[in-house]
């Protein structure tokens, strides 16, 4: 019996399609509060801030990805710092969701530099922060 409902169960989990979205793992040893920047086809948006512990996973944006590039901003609070080149505004605490990534200062938000993550043309990605 025990090796029917294994065969049974192996046989339903392997037609349940994959969830398809955008995640992020911490790899690192300090837990990396994260803030997810994409444009939705109408605006650029700014989420955040999500908290992922150490060796754990968080999906920011669920369903497919409908677009290739979206871009990322993540901090352990200390010295660690995932960063780049490409504005978005953020708040100092979260959660937060924003439209727009311009005049941040005057609305009364943070400025932070978002790195680029190239997705191509999966479905879904999955980026590791790692120390």
């Amino acid at each position: 019996m025990r090796l029917t409902v294994a065969v049974l169960t192996s046989a339903l989990l392997a037609t349940v399609p994959a969830q398809a979205g955008f995640k992020v793992c911490n790899k690192a040893h300090m837990p990396a509060k994260v803030a997810f920047g994409h444009f939705d086809g109408k605006a650029w948006l700014s989420q955040g801030w999500w908290t992922i512990l150490p060796q754990k996973c968080q999906t920011l944006l669920s369903g497919p990805l409908d677009a290739r590039y979206y871009y990322l901003y993540g901090t352990d609070g200390g010295s660690g710092t995932w960063d780049g080149d490409t504005g978005f505004c953020t708040a100092s605490v979260g959660p937060f969701a924003i439209s727009g990534r311009g005049h941040c200062a005057a609305r009364g938000l943070d400025r932070k530099g978002f790195f680029e993550v190239d997705t191509g043309d999966h479905a879904d990605w999955t980026q590791s922060f790692s120390d």
